[in-house]
């Protein structure tokens, strides 16, 4: 597959805890593998795996984590009819638009290309919230407000309603800082 790769890091700025995720963008879809250390929770490894299609829409997903209560792995698939976990039908599932894992600064990446590039501009959606400790899937919703051309507003209006944080993006809408949470520390 040709196309263009390149390995990112983000520091957590909460607890201690690196991301090292190598980005695959080709003309015929997305790819990203990720290693997550964390002291949060007893410390994990969690390693994630995502399919997009080239406008960055997820496809799939598949997270391992190791940690102080073993092994677990899990997968999410959009297919036609919805969202499988586990290759399990997720009714609860339908009609969110895109995964949000926990653990992570990159699958705000989807949403923010998604929205408007005016100031005040918004975009609310429903996603399939993983939690990366506890390797649990629901249902929630979050809202980006556009600030700028380079800065969102996150709102969380579900599993952690009342939650809201900046993030400062790049021209891809990769996330460069993620108040209170991220920091990109390669490259910058």
């Amino acid at each position: 597959m040709q196309g263009e790769s390149e390995i990112l890091f983000w520091r957590r700025t909460d607890v201690t805890g690196l991301e090292r995720l190598m980005l695959h963008i080709s003309a015929d879809a997305v790819l990203a593998e990720s290693t997550v250390i964390c002291a949060e929770d007893g410390g994990f490894r969690l390693d994630h795996r995502w399919r997009l299609t080239p406008d960055w829409r997820a496809q799939s997903l598949d997270v391992e984590r190791w940690g102080p209560v073993g092994h677990a792995h899990l997968t999410l698939e959009r297919t036609d009819s919805g969202w499988r976990v586990n290759g399990q039908r997720r009714p609860d599932l339908d009609g969110a638009e895109e995964p949000d894992l926990s653990v992570t600064p990159f699958c705000n990446t989807f949403p923010i290309r998604r929205t408007p590039a005016a100031a005040g501009q918004s975009r609310t959606l429903d996603t399939c919230f993983v939690d990366g400790a506890a390797m649990t899937i629901q249902r929630s919703r979050q809202r980006y407000d556009r600030l700028g051309p380079d800065r969102v507003r996150y709102v969380d209006l579900g599993v952690s309603a009342g939650f809201e944080a900046e993030l400062e993006v790049d021209n891809r809408g990769l996330v460069l800082r993620y108040q209170h949470l991220f920091e990109r520390v390669a490259p910058v």
